[in-house]
């Protein structure tokens, strides 16, 4: 997901409104003289004049660049972020999601504070920090980059005794209500982010955990399509790991049902059709809708090619349907990409089996001027599709939740 497409604004008059000192001056003198009314002792209204230019300041790149060079700023900023009320905790916690989604920003944020990670998780995973879900989204833009990600992870690590990180993570992303004042879509994409790493997908695939069914449901969730598309991420992110598809695509877990069906339509099938499909994906109502999503139809859509890449998996994959789904996909989407991706998976599923010694095709060793040839026409397939849109097809429908929380 696109946590940085839009940026948090604020008042840059504010500090004038409430009769500040800081006189007419160069930016980085300006920015120098904000710090003593950043500090937690500070005057309250001044304090909250100060946090709301600092978040002004954030809502554009130079601003951002200038802040960067201000370590001590960038300390009481944290600081502040974190502070308990009346401390204006709120926008120094906007301002931080706006820094890092700038990823030429977290160097000088991890190193003006570098428990920043650990301390906006404590936040994030608070059931009572009315500020939560701007730190979950400040986490979110963090975590894209490896050395923040590395941090948040050690976090995570360095949980109570006899707790883990990760399960109160997905214990609050998946129980509704887990903070009353903070809805916590932002956790999806943290979570995405962190799949990433082996040791994420291990405790998200642990057999006797039951993770993943509990994330399964969200794939579905009505209401945010950041939380949705970081759960559909995670899924796809999981789905890397070969070794579980036996058990990802079995009775215990059952995962395809889920990533078909925010794929389906309202098509009518036969019955003889019908009978081939998951009961879950049988007589659907005239009003069922897919994802309106482009970017989370797409990531559904490599999740079930990555289930196909062994030979036990796209058998259980076929004997599941999918095609009928895809097929009706197909002649449905209005997203050029998605549909160069949706042709993909079909060909996978009713092309011939790979020669022995290439069932696995994760395993495959592709010749470094094969990769670079399939990567040309990969993206000459791109380039073609986008211009058969320019011609006449419809806009993908606007993001409403990818800038930083508000």
């Amino acid at each position: 997901m696109r946590e940085d497409e839009g940026v948090v604004g604020g008042s840059a008059g504010g500090l004038a409104s409430v009769g500040s000192p800081i006189l007419e001056a160069g930016p980085k003198a300006e920015a120098a003289k904000l710090l003593p009314f950043l500090a937690l002792g500070a005057r309250a209204d001044l304090q909250a004049a100060a946090a709301q230019h600092v978040l002004a300041l954030t809502g554009s790149g130079p601003g951002r660049t200038l802040l960067a060079g201000q370590a001590a700023l960038l300390r009481a900023l944290v600081e502040l972020a974190v502070a308990p009320a009346p401390a204006p905790a709120r926008d120094a916690a906007r301002a931080l999601v706006n820094l890092a989604a700038d990823p030429g920003l977290h160097e000088p944020l991890l190193a003006a504070e570098p428990g920043l990670p650990a301390r906006l998780l404590g936040c994030a995973l608070d059931p009572q920090w009315p500020w939560a879900e701007e730190a979950a989204a400040a986490l979110a833009n963090l975590s894209r980059e490896p050395v923040p990600c590395t941090a948040l992870m050690a976090a995570l690590a360095a949980a109570e005794p006899g707790e883990s990180g990760l399960e109160r993570l997905v214990l609050a992303l998946c129980t509704p209500g887990y903070n009353a004042r903070a809805p916590l879509h932002y956790l999806g994409p943290m979570l995405s982010n962190l799949s990433q790493r082996p040791a994420t997908r291990a405790f998200l695939l642990n057999h006797d955990r039951c993770v993943v069914q509990r994330l399964l449901p969200l794939t579905q969730y009505p209401d945010s399509s950041v939380r949705r598309g970081g759960v559909v991420g995670t899924l796809r992110n999981c789905c890397f790991e070969h070794r579980h598809h036996e058990w990802l695509l079995g009775p215990e877990v059952d995962i395809l049902p889920y990533l078909l069906l925010p794929l389906a339509g309202p098509e009518d099938f036969s019955e003889e059709e019908m009978e081939r499909l998951p009961i879950d994906l049988q007589y659907l109502p005239q009003d069922k809708q897919r994802d309106p999503d482009a970017d989370i139809r797409k990531m559904l859509i490599e999740a079930i090619m990555l289930l196909t890449a062994t030979a036990p998996g796209r058998k259980q994959v076929r004997d599941q349907g999918a095609y009928l789904i895809l097929r009706e996909l197909h002649n449905w989407e209005p997203e050029p990409d998605v549909r160069v991706t949706c042709e993909k998976l079909i060909q996978v599923l009713i092309g011939d089996e790979p020669e022995h010694g290439m069932e696995n095709l994760l395993e495959v060793q592709v010749p470094e001027d094969v990769e670079r040839q399939l990567q040309q026409q990969d993206r000459q397939e791109q380039s073609s599709a986008s211009g058969a849109a320019a011609a006449g097809a419809v806009a993908p429908e606007t993001r409403s939740e990818g800038a930083a929380p508000t």
